[in-house]
């Protein structure tokens, strides 16, 4: 079996512009900032970003979004962070928003082989203009499209060198969904260790949904947090 330990410069080069990329955390928790650090010094632009929200203000997808390469993001807690509000409002990006069930479950879905799912959430509000109804039961449901992506970068705190992945508490969030709805899937982890060191028993993504390893060299630590 292949041994997926990668550099950091060289899978970067695998997002081109227009491509659609998702990226695990929640705030900075469980975020890949090491990945995401490259991205910033990436060439490229157009890109459609999945994430549920856009970093911090100067942090994380925070520091991308202001070097004008993201076009539309796709997520929920967007207002964390300023400056998406203001270009959102200057009409230089597109916001979409779901919430924040509906957004992880379209991932799921995506990941799952699913086409999409009826929700009840947003019926009778402006979201629900142009979007598929169906009544199941005498209730009004809402089609949600799955969501998938060209590329997914994670964030993990323990991989092998095969891509088995286990994840700390609650930085698992969106990533270990998000490792199985794209493409190409890359993980940024704490810790690599050699094959057989990890418990099966504490492997969340397995193996086969991973591509590429790079070792994390950004933590919470350098924005003055102290955990994943």
């Amino acid at each position: 079996m292949k041994d997926k330990l990668a550099k950091v410069e060289d899978v970067i080069r695998k997002i081109e512009p227009g491509m659609s990329v998702m990226v695990g955390g929640f705030g900075l928790i469980g975020s890949p900032l090491t990945l995401i650090e490259a991205l910033c010094h990436h060439e490229v632009s157009g890109l459609t970003i999945f994430s549920n929200n856009m970093g911090e203000k100067n942090k994380g997808l925070g520091n991308l979004l202001l070097q004008q390469k993201v076009k539309k993001i796709i997520g929920s807690y967007f207002t964390s962070n300023s400056d998406v509000v203001k270009l959102h409002n200057d009409n230089k990006i597109n916001v979409q928003l779901l919430p924040q069930g509906t957004f992880a479950e379209a991932i799921r879905a995506g990941g799952a082989g699913i086409g999409g799912f009826y929700i009840k959430v947003g019926v009778d509000t402006e979201i629900s203009n142009g979007i598929e109804k169906r009544i199941i039961d005498g209730e009004t449901f809402l089609f949600q499209k799955a969501l998938k992506a060209d590329i997914a970068l994670i964030k993990a705190r323990k991989a092998d060198r095969l891509g088995n992945l286990v994840y700390y508490k609650t930085a698992q969030n969106f990533n270990s969904d998000m490792a199985t709805a794209a493409k190409i899937v890359i993980v940024e982890a704490d810790e690599i260790v050699e094959v057989g060191e990890i418990n099966p028993e504490e492997i969340v993504t397995p193996h086969l949904y991973i591509d590429y390893i790079v070792p994390s060299t950004i933590s919470l630590r350098n924005y003055g947090g102290d955990s994943q």
